[in-house]
């Protein structure tokens, strides 16, 4: 996928290029700037979980952005971000709808056999190998924090 991914991004590059669309250039650029820095840093060729690691930390960035600017009253900001937001989130997989979330927490609830909060752990650790990538961890944490003490 990581070869895949790579050619892609060239490809929505030099199509951005042709439609001269220079908002997103630059948000595609971004990307391609994160991807060369992971490869340079570590000095490996980016890896499909690095690649969904790396975008959906992108994602994360612009959602907390869009909160500080939208109390700040920056409508033009808050435009930005939402369009780097979308675009990320196009090369992310599919998320997952909320139903299947809790379908996912109640039974990772069930295998670690967790009865309180103190057994958070063990359930957010099934659940971060299943829903990386696929689902919003702060508010899966939340759900979980929510049925383990209720």
């Amino acid at each position: 996928m990581a070869l895949a991914f790579k050619e892609q991004l060239a490809a929505d590059i030099k199509s951005a290029m042709k439609a001269r669309d220079k908002q997103k250039l630059a948000a595609l650029r971004l990307i391609a700037a994160a991807v060369k820095q992971y490869e340079v840093d570590n000095r490996v060729e980016i890896d499909e979980p690095s690649i969904i690691e790396m975008l959906t930390r992108m994602s994360k960035q612009r959602r907390e952005s869009i909160s500080q600017f939208e109390s700040a009253g920056r409508a033009d900001l808050v435009a930005t971000e939402q369009f780097e937001l979308e675009l990320i989130a196009a090369y992310l997989p599919t998320q997952l709808s909320a139903a299947e979330v809790q379908d996912k927490i109640g039974a990772a609830i069930i295998d670690s056999g967790a009865t309180g909060m103190r057994d958070m752990g063990k359930v957010m650790g099934l659940l971060n190998a299943d829903l990386k990538g696929l689902a919003d961890m702060a508010t899966v944490s939340a759900e979980v924090k929510a049925r383990l003490s209720g």
